[in-house]
C-alpha cells in the first residue's frame, strides 16, 4: 500500500467554489436558493447501474471536426486539439471515465433552436462530443476554437471562449459539470460568470493552457485542461457549488 491510499478526504473548502447567489450574474437571481438546503436520500436508479455503456463510445465519437461534417469537408475556425487528465484529490488517474463536451462553434454559435446570435451556423460542425477516459486518465478531443458571445446579462456582457465539461462515474448522480476558458483571452477577466467565483487560483483551475508539445504541425495547436475531482485543487464545479 502506498502513502497516497492512506490518505484521508481532504476537508472541502466551501470558499473555492462560488457563492450560489451572486447578482452581478443575473441568471443566479432566480436559480439561487433562499433557503437553507436539505439533505434527501437517493433513489436507486440514481445510485446504480452505468448511465451509458462503454462499447457505445467511439474514436468519431471525439473528433467535433468529423463527427457531423460531410465527408472530405472541414468545418471553418481554428483547429485545436484540447487534451487533459481526470485525476482524484491525490493526483491518481480516474480511468474509464465518460467525458462530455459541447461548445459554440467558431462565430460564437450554438446549435441550437434557442440560439438567435447572428453568428453563422456552420452545417458541418455539431459541437459536440464525448471520449472515455484510458488507463492513466487521460482524454483529448479535436474540435476548433469557439468564438465569444453577447447575452443578454448587463447590456453589454460577452463570453469569452469556452468549452462545457461533464464528467460522469457510473451513477446518474454522479456527474459534474465545468466550463473550459482558454489561456490569454482577455473577456476572462470581464465575464461576470467568472467573477463569481473570488479566488484566483480557483479560475486559473478553469483556463487551458497552450500546449506547444502536442501541436499537431500545420494542423492544430494543443491546449492541456487537467480536471481534479476533489480536494484543495478541485477543479470548480458549476453544479456543486458547495463543493464536490
Amino acid at each position: 500500500m502506498t502513502r497516497s491510499d492512506t490518505i484521508g478526504f481532504a476537508p472541502r473548502d466551501r470558499d473555492w467554489h462560488p457563492p450560489a447567489y451572486t447578482p452581478a450574474y443575473r441568471s443566479s437571481l432566480l436559480r439561487s436558493p433562499r433557503r437553507q438546503p436539505i439533505a434527501l436520500d437517493h433513489s436507486t436508479g440514481e445510485l446504480t447501474g452505468p448511465v451509458f455503456g462503454h462499447a457505445d463510445v467511439s474514436s468519431l465519437d471525439s473528433d467535433l471536426l468529423a463527427n457531423f461534417a460531410a465527408p472530405d469537408i472541414s468545418p471553418i475556425g481554428e483547429r485545436i486539439l484540447i487534451h487533459g487528465r481526470v485525476l482524484d484529490e491525490q493526483a491518481r488517474p480516474v480511468p474509464n471515465t465518460l467525458v462530455e463536451i459541447w461548445q459554440a462553434n467558431a462565430s460564437g454559435r450554438y446549435r441550437h433552436k434557442n440560439d438567435s446570435y447572428l453568428g453563422a451556423l456552420d452545417p458541418q460542425f455539431g459541437g459536440c462530443g464525448r471520449a472515455l477516459t484510458d488507463q492513466q486518465g487521460r482524454y483529448q478531443f479535436r474540435t476548433l476554437k469557439p468564438g465569444a458571445y453577447p447575452w443578454p446579462n448587463g447590456g453589454n456582457d460577452w463570453r469569452p471562449a469556452h468549452v462545457h465539461f461533464s464528467i460522469f462515474g457510473h451513477a446518474y448522480a454522479q456527474r459534474l459539470i465545468t466550463q473550459l476558458y482558454f489561456e490569454g483571452d482577455p473577456l476572462i477577466a470581464h465575464c461576470p460568470i467568472v467573477n463569481t467565483i473570488a479566488d484566483p487560483k480557483a479560475v486559473d483551475r478553469l483556463i487551458a493552457k497552450l500546449d506547444l508539445t502536442e501541436t499537431v504541425p500545420f494542423d492544430m495547436v494543443a491546449y492541456k485542461f487537467d480536471i481534479v475531482l476533489r480536494g484543495a485543487c478541485s477543479t470548480v464545479f458549476e453544479n456543486r457549488l458547495e463543493g464536490n
